[in-house]
């Protein structure tokens, strides 16, 4: 960990710090973006405190050992965990606590190989790439398949967890997934649960929630509900949520797109017709009814 700033022995005026490092920015910033998750964003600003005053305490010389800052994202899809990270990714970097800013996602296919021998250079090709900043790796259960005999996720996992732990001034890793899956993962893999130092579950978002999320959405396409589309969309969540394969604010959005779509298809089958800025921007609420989710017995392809 390289803090690039000058020892002191004074008092520190920790406004000046904040300040100085711009993290309020970012963590104001994550407001913006995240819609709700109350927890996780007090979590995220725990972990941001915690990292101020650990760069603060090795300026003074109070302490040589860097801070473990592994972490773990559990929550079903959609609830923000690529965003978080990201913002967790500039928290670092600003503070000193990595190199370089930035975030490098990957699953298992880019980690583990399909033939003896690949795994290694696959694995470590990836650690080189994220090395001096943060490595994601979603859905991180899938590297362990204990039911394949002929699997090679194990020597990824072994490349990972060595480094983990002899290079973790250089590289923070953020494994990510459900979180049944990855209690499960955890119990067969304990060398990473004794690395991993912040676990944070991200929750579903309630309805009201997910309505400001397509409603902010809306305002950054500069586009938005007129009463009785928003009325039907409030509708539209109630049922979609019933509904398989519901993805948080990764189905709203491709609802929105949806009706995009349609509202495009209702505006362009009148050719004769002039159009005003508001007629442009207006979801109404034949835009949102014609999804299937309003309809018995629509198949999960068709949700929208």
């Amino acid at each position: 960990m390289d803090l690039d700033v000058v020892p002191m022995t004074g008092n520190v005026n920790l406004r000046e710090e904040l300040e100085a490092v711009g993290i309020e920015e970012i963590l104001t910033q994550l407001d913006r973006e995240l819609i709700g998750l109350k927890p996780v964003k007090t979590r995220i600003r725990e972990i941001a405190s915690l990292l101020l005053i650990e760069r603060i305490r090795k300026r003074m010389g109070l302490t040589s050992e860097v801070p473990t800052l592994h972490m773990s994202f559990t929550g079903n899809p959609g609830t923000g965990k690529t965003t978080v990270a990201l913002r967790i990714a500039s928290i670092l970097h600003r503070l000193g606590f990595v190199r370089r800013g930035q975030v490098v996602s990957v699953t298992r296919d880019e980690l583990v190989g399909q033939y003896i021998g690949h795994t290694a250079p696959k694995t470590k090709e990836i650690l080189k790439k994220a090395m001096g900043g943060v490595l994601f790796i979603d859905e991180a259960y899938y590297l362990h398949r204990p039911d394949n005999e002929r699997d090679y996720g194990q020597e990824a996992i072994e490349i990972l967890l060595q480094v983990m732990e002899s290079q973790r001034e250089d590289l923070v890793v953020i494994l990510a997934g459900y979180g049944d899956r990855m209690e499960k993962f955890f119990g067969s893999n304990p060398g990473f649960r004794s690395r991993i130092a912040h676990h944070i579950d991200f929750p579903d978002y309630a309805d009201d929630e997910l309505l400001a999320i397509a409603e902010l959405m809306l305002g950054d396409m500069n586009y938005r509900f007129s009463a009785a589309a928003r009325e039907a969309f409030v509708r539209y969540i109630t049922l979609r949520k019933a509904q398989p394969l519901f993805s948080n604010a990764r189905s709203i959005r491709n609802a929105l797109d949806r009706m995009r779509l349609r509202q495009a298809s209702r505006l362009v089958a009148d050719l004769d017709r002039v159009l005003s800025a508001e007629d442009i921007m207006s979801l109404e609420a034949s835009d949102v009814l014609a999804s299937r989710v309003f309809a018995n017995g629509s198949s999960p392809a068709n949700y929208g």
